[in-house]
């Protein structure tokens, strides 16, 4: 399709195109070289910008071959998507858009059109403000969409008040991630995790429909009930609310349980003194690759935004031979959903509980230090903002050498890498074992040639410096953690 990208205001302006003069006057150019000032007030926006709707090109998903686009829209919504620019560059605004492009289509949906409205703020009743939701919905008719995104969270009534003008359904951006969500958990925490964001989500945004809504009984000409049934009965909305509370305090006992039998495993791993390295990072980074690429998992990988949602921990090897556990996470987003993120702590809480973190980055995305920025502001809460952090900046074959430079002159702990091709999976190993707990505690033992299992978690969990066979058993010297140094304590040299 032939990309379009103008603005509906005749008038509209480009931010990067305005002058001022030394007195704080837009000096703007008429078409026969004179200028007239028009007084410019810092705090606010131009009329013209205020005005201005552009469409922002290369959004559309819709197919060019006749055959697959017939079968596409007996199964796919289709849907225009509208922001409000009111920080920030346009460029960043496009970028976000672009995000919420694909992050419909992972949902199932044809983009047909997007567009960004300068403002200050998002306006209170209906988002975009009354007249630029009339023009969105004149490009809803013109497109023959059926659904609107925006690019934000909608208060309860702005999303009334959206779908009242362009009369089809508005959905904003939590409710599309909540949904892709929905479609991607496989097990069964997964699955309560997302159901418990889902009513979170939806509690607030309960509505009535007038007498549709009502059970109060009064007599037999409200719904034949007659007597025993008159008096202050309960509204539809009420028992809604009350069935949807009752689930989220299931859910929550439910998600508890699990987290216990989740803990149990960390126990178990921290006991017998295995380092642990969480893998944590933007959505469609390559993190499930990355985990492929080190330990073999078979992890599906998929082109698609949050194509994998269950954790999975797997165990792996330095290049010295030490055993550590690599877990894959679920991926984050810009304003990812404050409901996912508190469903989702007991999972997360594997970053918290983590050695080592490796923060991947996806190298070609237009604004990666975007990402890892987001990322940072999710794990600072679940409190794992303190865990050792290295960069790792995947798909380094098909990114930009000045943007990868650019990452690792900021970034101190950074390592350009690609899943994809292999490169830089070698030093990526060697910068794990390097920088995993190591340990502190030297020992200089005899073991007994039947305490073989000691012998052998020596060299599993610490670091042999010298191994001698004499009469009585083996003589080791080594650096190990405090639990062997413990166990060693009765063969000591």
């Amino acid at each position: 399709m032939t990309e379009r990208h103008h603005i509906l205001s005749d008038n509209a302006a480009a931010l990067s195109d305005d002058a001022y003069d030394s007195d704080g006057f837009l000096i703007e150019e008429d078409g026969d070289d004179t200028s007239r000032p028009r007084l410019y007030d810092g705090d606010q926006l131009e009329r013209e910008e205020r005005a201005a709707l552009r469409r922002v090109a290369g959004l559309s998903t819709e197919l060019e071959d006749v055959t697959e686009v017939e079968y596409r829209q007996l199964r796919l919504e289709r849907v225009v998507l509208a922001s409000v620019w009111s920080e920030g560059t346009l460029e960043d605004a496009e970028n976000s858009l672009r995000e919420l492009a694909a992050l419909a289509e992972t949902a199932g949906a044809l983009v047909l059109e997007g567009v960004v409205q300068r403002r200050q703020k998002p306006d209170t009743a209906t988002y975009l403000g009354k007249g630029k939701a009339e023009e969105l919905r004149d490009i809803v008719i013109a497109e023959g969409a059926d659904t609107v995104i925006c690019d934000t969270e909608l208060a309860p009534s702005q999303r009334r008040a959206l779908e009242d003008v362009v009369k089809v359904k508005v959905i904003d951006r939590t409710a599309l991630i909540l949904d892709i969500f929905a479609q991607h958990a496989k097990s069964r925490e997964g699955k309560a995790q997302v159901e418990l964001a889902q009513l979170q989500y939806l509690l607030p945004r309960l509505r009535g429909w007038g007498e549709s809504m009502s059970r109060q009984a009064g007599g037999q000409a409200a719904g034949g009930q007659g007597m025993g049934s008159r008096g202050p009965g309960e509204t539809k909305i009420e028992l809604d609310r009350r069935r949807i509370n009752s689930r989220i305090a299931k859910l929550r006992r439910d998600i508890s349980g699990m987290k216990t039998h989740r803990e149990t495993k960390r126990g178990s791993r921290r006991a017998n003194a295995i380092p642990s390295v969480a893998i944590a990072g933007y959505t469609n980074a390559g993190k499930s690759s990355l985990l492929n690429r080190l330990t073999g998992a078979g992890v599906l990988v998929q082109n698609q935004l949050f194509a994998t949602l269950d954790p999975t921990v797997r165990r792996s090897e330095t290049p010295e031979g030490r055993e550590f556990t690599l877990a894959d996470t679920v991926g984050f987003v810009r304003q990812l959903p404050h409901q996912l993120v508190e469903a989702f702590r007991s999972t997360l809480e594997e970053v918290a509980d983590s050695d080592l973190l490796l923060h991947v980055v996806d190298g070609s995305h237009p604004d990666p230090e975007g990402q890892i920025s987001a990322v940072r502001a999710v794990l600072a809460d679940v409190d794992a903002a303190d865990v050792k952090e290295v960069i790792v900046v995947n798909k380094a074959d098909i990114a930009d050498p000045e943007v990868l430079d650019r990452i690792r002159r900021h970034e101190k702990h950074s390592i350009a890498v690609s899943a994809r091709t292999g490169e830089g999976i070698e030093e990526l190993r060697q910068l794990i074992a390097e920088e995993l707990p190591q340990p502190d505690i030297d020992v200089d033992v005899l073991v007994p040639y039947d305490r073989g299992d000691l012998v052998s978690r020596l060299h599993e969990e610490g670091e042999v410096l010298a191994s001698e066979h004499v009469g009585n058993g083996t003589r080791v010297t080594a650096k190990v953690n405090a639990d062997l140094a413990a166990e060693l304590a009765a063969y000591r040299a």
